[in-house]
């Protein structure tokens, strides 16, 4: 299995901010104003407030995804030793092929996944 990650890369934060609510991120990154360094650095911090850009850990991300489009529609979330895979069953018939289906090695990178195509599809 891949590495792990707690919480969005710097390029997934920058994607999301442009589309979350600011006060659902939970995390931020910020710039270090080293004037010994060659160049500014980010990094990754626990509290989201005063946050150059915000960042979203697993938890914050599975908050934002809806637990069920149109009350038929609940989300699934299987997680085995080499995968993280969340999808939407629909009450009654199983795995509802229109709506996103996302498997991947790290849980995170799959949350974002699926809220951008909730987000493609005005379902966020």
């Amino acid at each position: 299995m891949a590495t792990i990650k707690s919480f969005t890369d710097l390029s997934q934060s920058k994607t999301l901010s442009k589309i979350l609510p600011p006060e659902s991120a939970d995390m931020g990154w910020y710039y270090s104003h080293n004037p010994q360094a060659a160049r500014n650095q980010m990094w990754a911090g626990t509290k989201a407030e005063n946050a150059d850009i915000p960042c979203f850990s697993l938890s914050a991300l599975l908050r934002v995804i809806p637990k069920r489009i149109k009350d038929y529609n609940v989300l699934r979330i299987d997680i085995s030793e080499k995968d993280f895979s969340i999808w939407y069953d629909e009450v009654g018939n199983g795995v509802n092929t229109e709506l996103p289906d996302i498997t991947m090695e790290c849980p995170v990178d799959a949350c974002v996944e699926m809220i951008l195509k909730l987000k493609e599809m005005n379902l966020l």
